[in-house]
């Protein structure tokens, strides 16, 4: 599972837009009641993690009843989740802004109503034992695992630049996982997440040299991972979504303050993911000592509501995005204008109030 934001956004250069069997579910009435219940269908962006468990511990915690609804968590189609919501078949999915912007570009027609990850996790890493790779401007002139993404060319281009390299590299496509081509020597470096395979890391190894984004030039916010659904739904059925929104608001706010709990209920409530807990335990502890979905003080003194949009830090990453011609239409020409994240996001629908967040530049290079 490793680097899956880029597997993501490369899906989405792929696929079409509603084909005809999804336009069809778009028009259908999936919210009939079971039990005085409306039936809601969330989708995953990959396998079971720590991204995904606040929606586990709202339906384990009876958070999603309390709120009217039935919710069915469905493994991810093969389009990808965003390409599911857009067409209808699927209400809600994780996914992060970011994603939004690459499919806006192509005509899809969705909205991130929620943010939980207001920080970037991802790191850029070699094996610790090829000595030949110290900081990002040694990637000058080695080879790259990737998913073929235009974004990750880009985030790697900038930090190697920014280091004081060309920003020359070679390219090998992912195997099984990153791990694996690295190990085999087909590639010297490629991405990670210091949440999940940097946590597997660091207790299994293999023991890794890693770099940061916004430590290397890369700016805003890469990683705005979060609850994502259709602009139709928004605007047909405004009250399911609040009721979706403020449950999964209280199921990433309970992982938040007790995720040693929180990791036991997605072990047990997502089996075929044949999670460790003591792995899962363990990336909820780099999710909160990191502080990685906000300030701990800020949210329970009602500074910072869990969940806001950080439009500042995602519109200056789709800049960038934007400036390295790293956007396409769905006929694949380049798209030099960048999405706007108000026009992609709102927090309209979250408990406690919007809070827009502001990033500073030296908050940036602290995080």
């Amino acid at each position: 599972m490793t680097f899956r934001r880029f597997l993501t956004r490369a899906a989405a250069a792929a696929a079409a837009l509603c084909s005809v069997l999804a336009f069809a579910a778009c028009g259908a009435d999936r919210h009939a009641g079971v039990d005085g219940l409306r039936h809601v269908t969330f989708m995953l962006s990959w396998a079971p993690d720590t991204n995904h468990i606040g929606v586990y511990v709202a339906r384990n915690k009876g958070y999603y009843r309390d709120a009217g609804l039935d919710v069915d968590i469905v493994a991810v189609a093969q389009s990808g989740a965003e390409q599911a919501v857009n067409n209808g078949v699927a209400d809600f999915a994780l996914s992060n802004l970011t994603n939004v912007g690459v499919y806006a570009t192509k005509g899809a027609q969705l909205k991130q109503v929620m943010q939980v990850q207001q920080k970037t996790s991802a790191i850029w890493c070699a094996l610790a034992s090829n000595k030949a790779i110290e900081r990002p401007r040694d990637f000058d002139g080695r080879t790259f695992a990737t998913f073929g993404s235009s974004e990750s060319d880009a985030v790697v281009r900038r930090m190697i630049e920014t280091d004081g390299g060309k920003g020359d590299f070679d390219k090998v496509t992912v195997g099984t996982s990153t791990f694996a081509t690295l190990a085999s020597g087909r590639a010297d470096f490629g991405g990670f997440y210091a949440t999940w395979e940097g946590v597997q890391a660091k207790m299994n190894g293999p023991e890794l040299r890693c770099f940061t984004e916004p430590d290397y030039g890369v700016p805003g916010n890469a990683d705005s991972i979060g609850i994502i659904t259709s602009d139709r739904l928004v605007d047909d059925d405004p009250e399911l979504v609040r009721a979706f929104v403020q449950a999964t608001q209280r199921g990433y706010r309970y992982a938040y303050e007790h995720g040693d709990e929180a990791a036991s209920i997605l072990v047990h409530d997502a089996p075929e993911a044949n999670l460790d807990e003591a792995f899962v335990a363990e990336s909820m502890r780099t999710i909160v000592d990191g502080q990685y979905w906000g300030d701990r003080k800020q949210i329970d003194d009602g500074d910072f509501v869990l969940g806001s949009i950080d439009y500042d830090g995602t519109q200056r990453y789709f800049d960038f995005l934007a400036e390295s011609d790293a956007y396409a239409d769905a006929n694949g020409r380049v798209v030099h204008e960048a999405p706007r994240s108000h026009d992609l996001a709102t927090d309209e629908f979250l408990a406690g109030g919007a809070r827009t967040r502001h990033t500073t530049h030296s908050e940036i290079h602290t995080q």
